[in-house]
């Protein structure tokens, strides 16, 4: 076929909405992906994440600096991390016994990322808020 002809015909693919790179790989490879992201990504885990990347900390301070996270939730996201080589537990010599938890260097590299979506989060924030009430409003 020529060229002019080719053009003339209607396209019948969609057109796409423009990705960016990384999402593109992440989209390609979400097998490999979304296993990593389903345990790092979770609000209590970015949040701990960033208490850590400060100080090393004990579970109670965790708690106290997390507003509303439970007793379970805050020690079942703990394990977790802790099984991802994220956080590092130590039983501390103490009567009684005391534990504290650092993050490892791993975990530390994820310090960056976190937070720029922490900043996104303060920044972007009250749009959300609006697009939810603006949503709300239009729903009903």
């Amino acid at each position: 076929m020529s060229e002019t002809t080719t053009q003339m015909r209607p396209s019948r693919q969609r057109p796409r909405a423009p990705v960016c790179d990384a999402t593109d790989e992440a989209l390609i490879d979400a097998r490999t992906t979304r296993p990593i992201l389903e345990h790092i990504a979770n609000k209590w885990s970015v949040l701990i994440l960033t208490v850590l990347c400060t100080q090393p900390s004990r579970f109670n301070e965790i708690m106290r600096r997390l507003d509303g996270i439970t007793h379970k939730a805050l020690a079942d996201a703990l394990k977790r991390l802790e099984r991802n080589g994220l956080v590092k537990r130590t039983v501390l010599p103490t009567t009684p016994v005391g534990v504290e938890y650092t993050i490892t260097p791993l975990g530390h590299s994820l310090r960056e990322p976190f937070e720029a979506l922490y900043a996104w989060a303060l920044e972007r924030g009250p749009e959300l808020q609006q697009a939810q009430a603006d949503f709300d409003r239009r729903e009903g």
